[in-house]
């Protein structure tokens, strides 16, 4: 995929990494940060779009998803997002904050076996983020964190539809390492900034502001004129 130079104001920051990688918390107080400095800010997660995601759910109680419906219902929430909301915020001059984007499907898919070009068409339509954070943990430390007093994992979640395992943890660390490989290749490929995710959260978020200043003037995005981040 060739990225093409962005046509609109706004700026398209997103976040990816392993669940447990902390990414969330990250984006999270990257978005108060802003808000409070009174920037225009955007923020969007995963399977998330209200449209599909019943749709969603429903495919997954069922089991019957195949890898590619799989994709194909992902691929559908994303892009009800994108048209009805990180585009247009981005032609009107937001701070677009994404917690996952495109390339946690090329990831996720083609562990599931879908092939890895036929991904990357299906997401051509959406524009390249100006800063990727790639939050980078040892598969052993996202897993801890992720499985620390949880309960239960869910069957997709675990990855059991691929039957890497008939125990929901084993197939879950087996499943989260294939992802782990696949993101380790992407991150070159599509220029992600790796943040160390083993770090204490106050330092990352510090590096991150750093980072992000490098990338933007908060300025440029306020509410309201003449104030100062």
């Amino acid at each position: 995929m060739v990225s093409k130079p962005p046509k609109y104001p706004g700026k398209l920051i997103a976040v990816e990494g392993l669940d447990g990688s902390g990414k969330s918390t990250q984006i999270y107080l990257v978005k108060r940060w802003l808000e409070l400095a009174g920037a225009r800010v955007f923020f969007t997660e995963w399977n998330s779009s209200s449209l599909v995601k019943p749709s969603t759910s429903k495919g997954k109680t069922s089991r019957l998803l195949t890898p590619t419906t799989f994709s194909l219902i992902h691929a559908t929430d994303f892009a009800d997002r994108y048209e009805r909301q990180i585009f247009p915020l981005l032609q009107a001059g937001y701070i677009v904050l994404a917690d996952r984007y495109i390339f946690t499907a090329f990831a996720r898919d083609v562990v599931r076996g879908v092939d890895f070009d036929w991904v990357e068409r299906l997401y051509s339509f959406a524009v390249q983020p100006d800063v990727t954070l790639y939050f980078r943990a040892p598969l052993e430390v996202a897993l801890g964190r992720i499985l620390d007093g949880r309960p239960e994992l869910k069957f997709h979640e675990a990855g059991m539809d691929l039957g890497l395992s008939a125990d929901p943890y084993e197939s879950f660390r087996i499943f989260q390492g294939r992802i782990l490989e696949q993101y380790e290749i992407l991150a070159p490929r599509y220029h992600f900034t790796v943040v160390d995710a083993t770090r204490d959260i106050h330092d990352q978020q510090a590096e991150v502001r750093r980072i992000l200043r490098g990338k933007l003037k908060v300025a440029d995005y306020m509410k309201k004129k003449g104030r100062r981040s």
